[in-house]
């Protein structure tokens, strides 16, 4: 029974659980003021643009890990999105051509991003902050501002489709969590993923190259922000030049509230997933319930202020325990050693 306790203890502690009572509590909320809110098109929708969330997310998610971050990861999806319009419209590419080349433009995105972080020794911060104004640039200089609406036949497909009500890129993202949730849990490149965001100084004396690793981070940012690029024109049916633009404050949101400790090391596949849904439920009941849009992005700013609070208390706490208990031990043992009265 005791054993019990504590194990329900740590799960209650656990930031999925609150995050998903939270979505529970508040679709319980909205569904009563909108009847709108719970129908199938309803969830089709909010699926589909959750799914998009969670590629946003671990295209920042990634870059967390390691200590670092992404402010590019909106103009990298821009990017991709424009290379697979201009394909597609201008040089008649198909699905497969449009795609492989867009992830190509993701992964040299990123790839970029993660060699002046560490050959230069230069914070990710500024690093992705120039960048961005970079890939920005090439976005507007090569679309000039207006969109590729003449796609492959198909290509929508993805995300306009749907298999037992709900979208096929929900199924495409809880595949891609799985494998998320593989590499980080079972495989050496994601511990060293894990050990570098961890304690940086603690991964070199392990022997870990952490320079390669950032890179690896990197890379994996581009590739996510890429496949998120082509699923928002897969979502839209024509590649617009302006996507991407609000992403940076999506992808810490569902990041942070995600799990995902910004000082590095610890992600929760499960806790993106739910956060997602969070974040695209808040949105969407606010215009059910008639609430004023143009505060969205306040809404938004508060949620993530109060999730980042959350977090550095949590971690405050967590230190805090674990200090506690560390002197503990060590009092335990000075009682132990201690030599015995002779009888």
């Amino acid at each position: 029974m005791e054993s019990f306790r504590k194990g329900l203890k740590r799960l209650a502690g656990r930031s999925e659980v609150s995050v998903l009572l939270a979505v529970i509590l508040l679709g319980l909320l909205f569904s009563v003021f909108s009847a709108n809110f719970l129908s199938s098109y309803n969830i089709y929708n909010l699926s589909r643009t959750a799914a998009l969330y969670i590629f946003i997310a671990l295209s920042q998610t990634c870059v967390i890990l390691v200590g670092g971050m992404n402010l590019s990861v909106g103009y990298i999806g821009g990017m991709t999105v424009v290379a697979s319009g201009y394909m597609m419209q201008n040089m008649g590419a198909g699905i497969l051509a449009a795609v492989i080349g867009g992830l190509v433009v993701g992964v040299l995105a990123g790839l970029l991003n993660g060699l002046v972080i560490t050959k230069l020794k230069i914070n990710s911060f500024v690093v992705t902050l120039a960048t961005s104004f970079f890939f920005k640039g090439l976005v507007t200089g090569v679309s000039e501002g207006f969109p590729y609406t003449v796609l492959a036949p198909g290509f929508t497909t993805l995300g306009r489709g749907m298999f037992l009500g709900l979208p096929y890129m929900l199924y495409l993202v809880i595949l891609v969590l799985a494998a998320v949730w593989y590499l980080f849990g079972y495989t050496v490149i994601g511990r060293k993923l894990l050990a570098t965001g961890g304690n940086l100084q603690a991964a070199k004396m392990a022997a870990i190259n952490t320079d390669s690793t950032i890179i690896i981070a990197n890379v994996l940012s581009g590739l996510f922000a890429a496949v998120a690029g082509l699923c928002s024109v897969s979502m839209n049916g024509s590649a617009q030049p302006t996507t991407g633009g609000d992403w940076m404050v999506y992808s810490f949101a569902v990041s942070v509230i995600g799990g995902t400790a910004l000082a590095g090391g610890a992600i929760s596949a499960v806790g993106l997933f739910i956060a997602a849904f969070l974040i695209v439920m808040i949105k969407n009941g606010l215009v059910m319930i008639n609430a004023n849009i143009y505060y969205e992005q306040t809404y938004l700013g508060l949620i993530l202020l109060v999730a980042v609070s959350l977090s550095s208390i949590s971690g405050f706490l967590s230190r805090r325990r674990q200090r506690r208990q560390f002197l503990m031990e060590q009092r335990q043992r000075s009682a132990e050693q201690m030599p015995q009265g002779i009888e």
